[in-house]
């Protein structure tokens, strides 16, 4: 983590906080003197490794992904964070009902303000904008985690995968998947030579092909009709 001069948060927050007008002009102050800007490095851990309680993440540049960790060490991966995006799973000693371990890694070098849990968890208790915010964001997160979950344990592989895919593409445009067979294990949680082997499927029916470091899709439409 490369730590920055706190530049003026204001801008940002009053453009993707709707309660910030309903803050008053000592609590915005609050708010930003107790943001940390900060930029991280592909692969940097933004939350988790230290048990400690980050505080609410606000993605300003780049991408991170936040995922759980089995026993035997498998990474599970809940959801992505792109500019614009925050993070309250992070934020376990802001809402007392996030139980469970969640770590947050930089997918790409990303910039981000790390807002002070203690301050964060002030103001939801002076404002009731803040809490329905805090609450609202969570339930969203909660929500993709769900979704996670429903694939995992009700989805067939091919369809996950065909799933994940097309999830891309919808992001990033184009006709190229620019990630390795391991990077793609994690996202849907499963293990890399489950997927080479359902790649290779999905290329001997000309679904898609088999790039180093990426996958082109030949065949979206039929890719898609896997999804339904």
């Amino acid at each position: 983590m490369i730590l920055l001069k706190n530049d003026d948060c204001r801008a940002v927050f009053e453009k993707f906080f709707p309660f910030w007008d309903k803050l008053t002009e000592d609590q915005r102050d609050r708010l930003c003197e107790s943001t940390l800007p900060a930029e991280y490095e592909k692969g940097n851990n933004v939350h988790g490794a230290n048990g400690d309680c980050t505080g609410a993440i606000f993605v300003r540049s780049g991408s991170l992904r936040a995922y759980m960790l089995s026993e035997d060490g498998r990474e599970i991966t809940l959801y992505r964070l792109f500019p614009g995006d925050i993070c309250m799973l992070s934020a376990s000693c802001v809402i007392k009902s996030i139980t469970f371990d969640v770590f947050v890694d930089a997918e790409e070098r990303s910039g981000c303000y790390i807002i002070n849990p203690g301050v964060f968890s002030a103001l939801s208790e002076e404002n009731v904008y803040v809490e329905n915010f805090a609450l609202h964001t969570a339930t969203e997160r909660f929500s993709d985690v769900m979704w996670t979950m429903q694939q995992i344990l009700f989805m067939s592989f091919d369809k996950r995968l065909a799933v994940f895919l097309i999830d891309e593409l919808s992001k990033n445009g184009g006709d190229t998947v620019a990630l390795t067979q391991e990077q793609i294990a994690k996202y849907i949680g499963s293990a890399r030579e489950v997927v080479s082997r359902m790649l290779k499927y999905f290329s001997s029916e000309g679904l898609v092909e088999v790039l180093r470091g990426g996958v082109r899709i030949t065949d979206k439409k039929r890719l898609q009709s896997l999804t339904f």
